[in-house]
């Protein structure tokens, strides 16, 4: 079997980890299951036989982003080849191109946002200069979906897609949380579009899921936990009940994860 690789993980440092698993959990309405600290996601992984995870936090201000970017900086160096980290960005941010061009000499490999945290549609103009940043250079993982909310679904995000070519988008939640037939409808045919499956196998039946990942393709999914979410071993579970082949297990846990991340090999 290859390596296992989680596409998905959110970390917090340790005097704000309880706030900050408390809000989204609050936000979402779903019990959270772990805390949302460095050390328990590293014992996480060890007890479940995952050997790497992509970490990330996300700016809900700009004066956010450099220190969300310098701790997952930090988190990935102290973590002895087993973290990849994702920066931050926010729209209202004075100097993009300098928060870019930091979290990219950080060593950061990749763009994460959560446009329903922000407030901002993914089609807003003003989010448009991230994505120039960002095309042709690094991927972009974007919380996709929401059946409450209109800043993150499929018809914001079908236009970034056509606009932007060279920019992939790692669709979460197998590309449209709570409203995946919208998802595969709109978003599926576009190549430079990739999904994970955090925080989806628990609303969604294998058969549906199976589906929906069969219309994006075995080269464009990706294992993701959703960390502090959900519990590694209950999503290996739910892997399990899919059903999948061997090769394309092997891409959803670690090749695919590879190649979008550009992580060295494990």
């Amino acid at each position: 079997m290859v390596p296992i690789i989680d596409s998905h993980c959110h970390i917090y440092p340790e005097k704000i980890a309880a706030r900050a698993v408390a809000g989204i959990g609050d936000f979402y309405d779903i019990p959270m299951v772990l805390d949302g600290r460095v050390d328990t996601l590293l014992s996480s992984m060890a007890s479940c036989g995952i050997d790497h995870a992509v970490v990330s936090s996300c700016a809900t201000s700009p004066a956010q982003v450099a220190s969300i970017n310098n701790f997952i900086a930090d988190a990935v160096d102290k973590s002895e080849g087993k973290f990849t980290g994702l920066g931050t960005l926010h729209p209202e941010s004075e100097d993009l191109e300098g928060d870019f061009e930091h979290l990219m000499a950080l060593g950061l490999k990749g763009v994460k946002m959560h446009h329903d945290f922000q407030k901002f549609a993914i089609d807003d103009p003003k989010c448009m200069p991230i994505y120039e940043l960002c095309a042709g250079r690094i991927p972009l993982l974007l919380h996709t979906g929401d059946n409450r909310y209109d800043f993150s679904n499929p018809d914001h995000m079908e236009p970034v897609l056509k606009a932007f070519p060279n920019l992939t988008v790692v669709g979460a939640h197998l590309g449209g949380w709570s409203i995946w037939d919208q998802a595969v409808k709109y978003l599926s045919k576009y190549e430079n579009f990739v999904v994970d499956c955090s925080s989806a196998l628990y609303a969604i039946s294998p058969e549906t899921a199976v589906e929906v990942m069969n219309a994006y393709g075995e080269d464009r999914i990706m294992f993701g936990t959703d960390f502090p979410m959900w519990g590694a071993r209950g999503e290996l579970k739910r892997v399990e009940k899919l059903g999948l082949s061997k090769r394309a297990q092997e891409k959803l846990f670690y090749y695919n994860a590879k190649r979008i991340f550009n992580i060295e090999e494990i």
